[in-house]
């Protein structure tokens, strides 16, 4: 008989992503395992093509609802990987045994508040993989894992003719103002190589896009907000290099493992969600010593100091050393 498990996270694209090695230890490692997996609709696409979850379990508005028919399952134990106050209630609800997610929440506050750094050494990943000590599940040290189904493949020879022989993704996004680095920064990068390069992001990011080719440097092509996941994802999987804010598409590209550089502003590495285990030449950018940084685990729509110099204050040089050394 199968033992039935359900892991719980519902939050974004990036804590999804962090969430697959769990997933791919505990179905290769526990082989009696049956693996749902609770997430917001929103989600669906980004675990559809997964091999290692044997059901996909969504919710909208009605967590009620979905706790009556997460009953009916008869979960032998719950892997709760969001541990917040919704997560709490489908525990509640369903009454099988349990097993949550470390957020540190306090040590964060430590480090955000008081710049007083108790966090440990180790990536969430490692964190997110505590939880399956009790059935003897160990890191397997593969990486993080991101499948997108066939349908979702971006074709190569729909770039321009230029850019089929390798080009640099430019992931624009980032939930909140805070952890996107300003355009400027790569002019030089854009105006001064024969690089090709593509834009991604979401809808949001499409001004910000717009800004890059008013440089009318020729050398760009833009899908910012033209795209869905899967197929960002599947144009990360096929570039040649990575530059990302602290963001979703950053985690797909560690999941590829690419050679990333990895921009941050007001979030920190030493949260523990940098890039993980991403390709030989990966490198992260910050700017060290700013005695107002980290200032959230999360972002915010404006620099809190009005200064913004924890992006302001990145230097271009060192993104255009990095790119023209590993392209």
């Amino acid at each position: 008989m199968k033992t039935k498990f359900l892991i719980i996270r519902f939050s974004s694209i990036g804590d999804i992503v962090l969430t697959s090695p769990v997933v791919r230890c505990l179905k290769t490692q526990f082989p009696e395992a049956e693996v749902h997996f609770l997430t917001k609709n929103r989600n669906a696409d980004l675990l559809q093509a997964n091999p290692y979850i044997d059901q996909i379990q969504l919710f909208d508005d009605s967590l009620s609802d979905t706790i009556r028919t997460l009953r009916a399952e008869n979960y032998d134990y719950i892997i709760d990987l969001h541990n917040n106050l919704r997560s709490l209630r489908v525990k509640l609800g369903i009454k099988a045994r349990s097993y949550s997610f470390n957020k540190l929440n306090f040590r964060k506050i430590l480090l955000t508040r008081f710049k007083l750094n108790t966090m440990p050494d180790g990536h969430i990943v490692d964190r997110n993989m505590e939880t399956l000590r009790p059935f003897n599940v160990v890191n397997d040290g593969e990486g993080l894992e991101y499948f997108i189904p066939e349908e979702d493949e971006f074709q190569i020879s729909l770039l321009p003719e230029s850019f089929r022989n390798g080009f640099v993704a430019l992931v624009l996004a980032g939930t909140y103002a805070t952890k996107r680095m300003p355009v400027e920064k790569y002019r030089k990068l854009i105006s001064e190589s024969n690089i090709p390069f593509v834009l991604l992001g979401g809808k949001s990011e499409r001004a910000l896009a717009s800004s890059i080719l008013e440089w009318n440097t020729g050398n760009v092509a833009d899908f910012t907000g033209k795209l869905r996941i899967n197929q960002s994802a599947s144009l990360v999987k096929n570039a040649r290099l990575v530059i990302s804010n602290d963001t979703g598409l950053m985690h797909i590209a560690a999941a590829f493992h690419k050679k990333i550089l990895s921009v941050w502003g007001n979030t920190s590495p030493e949260l523990g969600m940098y890039p993980y285990l991403s390709g030989e030449g990966s490198e992260i950018l910050e700017v060290k010593g700013l005695p107002c940084r980290p200032c959230s685990k999360l972002g915010y729509h404006e620099c809190p100091k009005k200064h913004f110099r924890c992006m302001n204050d990145i230097p271009e040089d060192r993104i255009v050393e990095w790119v023209k050394r590993e392209f």
